[in-house]
């Protein structure tokens, strides 16, 4: 018995002390040569990385990514775009059917790993499709450092999707997830998806690159570029060296970041500005009659960086690059790959918004968007939505109704997917573009109306404060969000992230008296929420009555939205509420949930109603 009774005992400390495992995060130094056939677009490789395993555990594998392997017919990403027809993303297919298998055999993709070694030691290795299995000569033990050597060679793929030659704007190269890239390894262990099209997720890198290229190419990088008095765009009174075959040399270095990209074409300019307090920003673009908004842009990216540094975090890197090149928009450490022709400066101004905002949420709160691709792209999405209506203000009853309208129609089609599910495992690309881009995006709308925006810009300056540099979670995100404002958030949370219930609130009752006005309201959907009634008076007065949810235990004091008057709470279970306000009805104009039209309340019709004298 006292034997049972110590094993038990050993169980739950050992359970205990597993769920209070510290922090920890892996770290790596890249150092690269790359010699770049421009002609057949193809580069040589040699890379030195220094990697140093910061977690408890003893590491007996690493696991490198080769994205570029999956440009070819039959790969893996060519077989899910085929098994979702016109269901999938629309840049990987044409009428439902891949475009990978039109890529020729001598422009697939590829990244042909000669051999890599441990301090010196051949090791034995496996390709398994975007993954690289390493087996190691010796364990790297916990807190310690391991060198590797590596030699490849690449072809550039014809462009498809994010990387690859000849984008359809004519830039020759853009070199994303171009080198292999060791995977990132937390509590959850390595993180080795497959690359079929969609997010990233790395630990935080040095990097030190040279690159040999013609030497009338231009290149466009995230990172400092350290002789630019030697190479083309960067400075008016360059000299640039050449070696024997007239290759120009570039240097780039960049401490910790999640990984390095570059661009290079021939027809690039290169234009910088500084904003102050930071980043110096470089525009690398080709200047024709269709990039003329990019003329415009410094004034608008400057007063961008400010919005951003001010409300969600200062911006810790020295610069930032726009670079016109991959075939939409994406975003990379230090810089983002974007189309460079636009109709205006508005357009041209919303994708350097959005993917400028990654810099926040996806480089330094560098959450694994592999599997929770709704913090990444949808707390970038909420940034976007932030910064532009200060931008180009529009008199709108909030910033993000545009997004609610859009989320309200779309679940029309019924095939909404839940937002918890894995990036590449959503069986529609619309699906997934609702359930990450819009879903994340009015996570915060949402906990901005349920706990009050005050609190939420609170949330999320305390979660950069806590978690910038660092990978965070949702259960991080939540914990802070809770905290700030003292309500229970965990039943809003698991609604709206892991299921694909909805909102529905409406009047279904008024009754006027003598003295008074009493409303009936009632939740026709399968997800509570507080609720913010208001009436018109003729007069053009607002009084606004919070109704709480009996859920969040605190209910919320002040909303930038204006203010209000607590009533009794709503409980959860019970279908209707009533409300009597002291204005009779030759007193009232209009009687509505939620004048500030913040709640995703899939019916509106039933949310107001106008008072007839």
């Amino acid at each position: 018995m006292k034997k049972s009774v110590a094993i038990l005992f050993a169980f739950i400390i050992s359970q205990f002390q597993a769920q209070q495992t510290p922090y920890y995060q892996q770290a790596a130094k890249y150092k690269m040569d790359i010699d770049v056939n421009a002609e057949k677009f193809t580069y040589q490789g040699n890379q030195t990385l220094e990697y140093t395993n910061n977690s408890p555990d003893e590491l007996n594998v690493v696991y490198f990514h080769l994205y570029w392997n999956a440009f070819k017919s039959n790969s893996m990403m060519d077989q899910r775009v085929a098994s979702q027809g016109k269901n999938g993303d629309s840049r990987l297919q044409k009428d439902g059917i891949s475009r990978l298998p039109s890529i020729p055999k001598n422009e697939e993709g590829a990244q042909n790993i000669h051999w890599i070694k441990q301090n010196g030691q051949n090791l034995k290795f496996e390709i398994q499709e975007t993954i690289m299995k390493v087996y190691l000569a010796e364990p790297i033990k916990p807190n310690s450092t391991t060198n590797f050597t590596m030699e490849w060679n690449a072809v550039i793929p014809q462009q498809i999707r994010r990387s690859g030659r000849n984008n359809k704007e004519g830039v020759d190269m853009t070199m994303t997830q171009w080198y292999p890239k060791i995977s990132e390894y937390d509590y959850d262990g390595w993180a080795t998806f497959d690359y079929l099209g969609r997010e990233f997720h790395s630990p935080f890198s040095d990097f030190d690159v040279t690159i040999k290229i013609n030497k009338d190419y231009v290149i466009g990088a995230g990172g400092i570029l350290e002789n630019p008095t030697e190479v083309k765009g960067y400075d008016a009174n360059a000299k640039i060296k050449t070696e024997k075959d007239k290759k120009a040399t570039w240097r780039w270095t960049a401490k910790n970041m999640l990984d390095f990209a570059w661009s290079a074409d021939r027809d690039y300019i290169v234009k910088s500005f500084d904003v102050p307090e930071g980043p110096k920003v470089f525009l690398v673009y080709q200047n024709n009659d269709k990039t003329k908004a990019w003329e415009e842009a410094p004034a608008y990216l400057t007063k961008y960086f400010q919005i951003m540094n001010g409300h969600f975090g200062k911006y810790v890197y020295p610069t930032y690059a726009f670079i016109q090149g991959g075939d939409g928009g994406m975003e990379y450490g230090m810089c983002t790959m974007i189309l460079g022709e636009a109709k205006n400066s508005k357009d041209l101004m919303g994708l350097m918004a959005h993917e400028g905002s990654h810099s926040w949420y996806q480089q330094m709160l560098a959450t694994n968007e592999s599997m929770r691709p709704w913090m990444d792209e949808g707390f970038t999405s909420y940034a976007e939505g932030y910064t532009m209506h200060q931008l180009f203000p529009e008199e709108l009853p909030n910033p993000f109704i545009e997004r609610l309208d859009a989320y309200r129609k779309f679940l029309e089609k019924k095939i909404e997917e839940p937002a918890v599910w894995l990036g590449d495992h959503h069986d529609n690309g619309t699906s997934y573009t609702y359930s990450t881009y819009i879903k994340g995006e009015l996570y915060l709308v949402e906990l901005g109306y349920i706990m009050g925006e005050q609190n939420l810009a609170e949330t999320l300056k305390q979660y950069y404060d806590q978690w910038s540099m660092k990978h965070p979670t949702d259960r991080d995100f939540l914990h802070i969000a809770q905290k700030v404002s003292g309500m229970d958030l965990k039943w809003f949370h698991h609604y709206w992230i892991n299921t694909t219930k909805t909102i529905d609130y409406g009047i279904k009752d008024v009754k006027y008296d003598a003295k008074s006005t009493t409303i009936t309201l009632v939740n026709n959907g399968q997800v509570p929420m507080p609720i913010d009634f208001s009436v018109m008076t003729t007069d053009k007065k607002i009084v606004t009555y919070q109704i709480p949810t009996n859920l969040t235990h605190t209910w919320k004091s002040k909303d930038a939205y204006g203010d209000f008057k607590t009533v009794a709470y709503w409980p959860w279970t019970q279908k209707e509420y009533t409300l009597t306000v002291p204005y009779t009805k030759s007193q009232l104009s209009v009687l509505g949930i939620d004048f500030s039209q913040r709640i995703a309340d899939v019916n509106m019709k039933d949310n107001f109603l106008e008072v007839k004298q």
